[in-house]
């Protein structure tokens, strides 16, 4: 179907009930010449979004929507489980978690027995970060600009269990892979235990050369556990070909799966060395779903993960990616030449995607983010990092994002001083 038959059908649809999402979704399917800058395409995708009129959100960084598609499906699931209630619990509830993990390995490149469904990437890390046989003088490499809550877990194992943290910090705009690679490989010890690193920096968006530094620290006998928090459904890749040890993600992110829901990945070999949080006795060692047993969990959101999966296939990875990095560097291009404008974020397009972080010289994260909503109804999220030198906003559009907001965002830019 070429694209004026796709928007003339389009048009005809409306929005509001199941059958006519799923027409939309099959049409979707058929189309697969848009490009990034399409953006009568691209704005058809908008529609299958409900959005809030009050301001421009370009904070999807923290929770993506999700559009009425899964939304509707969702809302099924819910209704569904609530009318089995115990039976449903008691009876297929482990099986559909199975299968929703199942899909889920595939789309993350992974092992099905290497993978469990989590609540979020917190929860995700954190179990591998606890679950370690930590001994004193054990060391761990991490960075500044890492999430914080992985950072407050290794501060408290370094209490509990008398482990070293080694902390160093990435440098904005890299001029190669090597430069980061390096860097880590400067910090490992032969005391080092575990390296952690992010996929996609969640306060700047850099993207790090992981399969790289994974093969340097296996070269010294080092593990790697990466946060993908941002990365899954937003940059296309497989976790078999990143060579990683430990692998967290959320998929209220990007995949725009109802909050609840993350994942985890242990490659095979270490499953039996990782303590779980929650003890189940009736697993075996080197069965993954030991590390899973939480206690009562809202399934429906679980249920939906397949639905959010099909979605993200319909749309397609490569083109949501590149829409994502076009977008980002439709604004970001601009700003770049505004000398009183600080960007945290590469030059390279290469070493990021949608994520990126803006300053206003000589003015306070909390109030740039402030005057951005109020004066001009822009939604962004204040970083104001000293210890990673981070001290702007974080602009993250979606796939509804339209080129007239970043217009919008670039003219309010402008406009500041601080």
């Amino acid at each position: 179907m070429d694209k004026r038959t796709f928007l003339k059908h389009t048009s005809l649809l409306g929005l509001g009930s199941m059958l006519n999402l799923s027409a939309f979704g099959k049409m979707l399917e058929q189309t697969d010449d848009a490009a990034p800058d399409d953006e009568d395409f691209w704005a058809n995708i908008r529609k299958g979004y409900k959005l809030k009129p009050d301001y421009i959100n370009l904070e999807n960084g923290y929770y993506c929507i999700q559009p009425q598609e899964i939304l509707e499906k969702y809302m099924a699931h819910i209704r569904e489980v609530n009318l089995q209630g115990a039976y449903y619990m008691r009876t297929v509830q482990f099986d559909n978690k199975k299968a929703s993990a199942n899909q889920l390995a595939e789309l993350a490149g992974c092992s099905t027995d290497e993978l469990i469904i989590t609540r979020n990437s917190t929860e995700s890390l954190d179990l591998v970060i606890s679950g370690m046989d930590w001994q004193p003088g054990d060391e761990a490499i991490m960075a500044e600009q890492d999430y914080g809550a992985m950072l407050d877990m290794f501060k408290q194992i370094a209490k509990r269990n008398g482990i070293v943290n080694k902390v160093l910090s990435l440098p904005a705009d890299p001029e190669s892979d090597d430069e980061i690679v390096q860097l880590y490989a400067d910090a490992i010890t032969h005391k080092t235990k575990l390296l952690m690193v992010c996929h996609m920096v969640n306060i700047t968006g850099q993207i790090l050369p992981v399969q790289k530094i994974c093969d340097m620290a296996h070269s010294k006998n080092v593990q790697v556990m990466v946060d993908g928090a941002h990365a899954l459904a937003h940059i296309k890749f497989n976790i078999a070909d990143l060579h990683c040890d430990y692998y967290g993600a959320s998929l209220h992110k990007w995949l725009s799966v109802p909050l609840g829901a993350g994942m985890l990945y242990v490659k095979k070999e270490h499953i039996p060395r990782v303590w779980p949080i929650f003890a189940d006795s009736s697993k075996g060692d080197d069965d993954i779903t030991r590390l899973n047993h939480t206690g009562t969990i809202p399934c429906a959101t679980d249920l939906t993960i397949p639905d959010a999966i099909d979605f993200y296939n319909k749309i397609g990875p490569e083109r949501k990616e590149a829409r994502l990095r076009y977008l980002q560097n439709y604004w970001t291009a601009k700003a770049r030449n505004m000398p009183h404008l600080v960007l945290y974020t590469p030059t390279d397009p290469a070493r990021s995607c949608a994520i990126a972080n803006v300053g206003v010289k000589g003015m306070k994260p909390a109030d740039m983010a402030g005057i951005l909503l109020k004066q001009y109804k822009i939604y962004t999220v204040a970083i104001d990092n000293d210890k990673a030198a981070v001290h702007g906003c974080r602009i993250t559009p979606n796939v509804y994002t339209t080129i007239a907001e970043l217009d919008a965002l670039v003219d309010a830019l402008g406009q500041m001083r601080g």
